[in-house]
């Protein structure tokens, strides 16, 4: 005898609650794995361990959120702690194991295919855990082909959120990514449930399975990681590069610099020539000694440039602006008449 399952036992309100948890997990993750990338190698670790957790806490919490609406009329449900416990560290190991691949291998084809199966798997794996850990009187069996479907969609989840953390850069388009992951793994989540029946054991007087029921163990176990998922979301909104982005963070940190201050001009006079007549030369006039300027149309006579090179080379300038040559200063001596 099958049970009568009802997997929507409260509405719509733990398909959509379960939907904004696997968002939210998915978008802290993806936003702590872009930060790792930019970050030295003594905080790499962290910020990738943080995305790891983050991910995988979104996706327990999202499939237990869920789980809180599955309904078999026929028998109470319970769950067993150890196993349900076990789903939480096979979520976030398997996640960590892709986010720490990718984050050191970059998004190369390999390092995806890799990552992409290990967490697609990993993330099927914690869901059938959960489910495994469900004590009912009765025996659970799947669909192969709502199976096969559930981890081919996990594993194309987890590759494509793989992806996005080391590929999409600024914080909207992460955000849209974490959204289409969120609709992914809620997918796997009921693509999985919708191949589930119940099959009734037959009993007269038997107790009711052991076990703690959803409300008494789901509740306390979900306070851990909601209340990670809060303290990661406040290390992320505090971060100015994580909201900001890298481009936009550096622009501003270079707008807010104060601008280096500029050596003053050197003050040239007016007039042509490297001399000075009738005053010595402003300070850093030597500088210029060399590049004398000339009326447009005329050009240096030679050995200017060498007159120029000395100070006092020439102190007059004709009517065009040319220098006059000086007379000569040979020491004066006896004169010898030509022959």
């Amino acid at each position: 005898m099958h049970g009568t399952i009802d997997g929507f036992n409260y509405g719509a309100v733990t398909p959509l609650a379960a939907y904004v948890m696997a968002c939210l997990g998915s978008a802290l993750g993806l936003r702590c794995t872009i930060r790792s990338l930019r970050n030295d190698s003594s905080w790499k670790p962290g910020w990738l361990a943080l995305g790891a957790a983050a991910i995988g806490s979104g996706i327990w919490t999202m499939h237990f959120v869920a789980m809180m609406g599955f309904h078999v009329a026929e028998t109470p449900i319970s769950y067993d702690l150890r196993q349900t416990v076990l789903s939480l560290v096979v979520a976030i190991a398997v996640v960590g194991v892709g986010v720490f691949i990718v984050g050191y291998r970059g998004a190369t084809r390999a390092a995806l295919l890799t990552a992409g199966l290990t967490t697609g798997f990993g993330v099927a794996g914690m869901h059938y855990i959960g489910m495994a850990g469900m004590r009912m009187n009765g025996r659970l069996e799947y669909s192969p082909v709502a199976v096969t479907l559930s981890v081919l969609i996990a594993v194309a989840a987890a590759t494509a959120a793989l992806w996005a953390a080391v590929s999409v850069k600024g914080f909207l388009p992460s955000l849209g990514a974490s959204l289409v992951m969120g609709v992914a793994v809620t997918g796997m989540h009921y693509t999985g449930m919708s191949g589930l029946s119940v099959r009734l054991h037959e009993y007269h007087g038997a107790q009711p399975p052991a076990g703690d029921t959803a409300f008494s163990i789901m509740l306390p176990m979900m306070a851990g990681p909601l209340s990670f998922l809060l303290l990661a979301a406040v290390v992320v909104m505090f971060d100015p590069v994580l909201v900001l982005g890298e481009g936009e963070w550096t622009a501003t940190a270079a707008t807010a610099a104060p601008e280096a201050p500029r050596p003053p001009a050197v003050a040239r006079p007016e007039g042509h020539g490297a001399a000075y007549p009738g005053a010595a030369p402003p300070a850093g006039a030597a500088a210029y000694r060399g590049t004398t300027a000339y009326p447009a149309g005329t050009a240096p006579s030679p050995g200017a440039y060498d007159r120029a090179a000395s100070p006092g080379a020439y102190d007059r300038l004709d009517g065009r602006g040319r220098a006059l040559p000086q007379p000569s200063r040979r020491p004066a001596g006896p004169s010898h008449p030509s022959s």
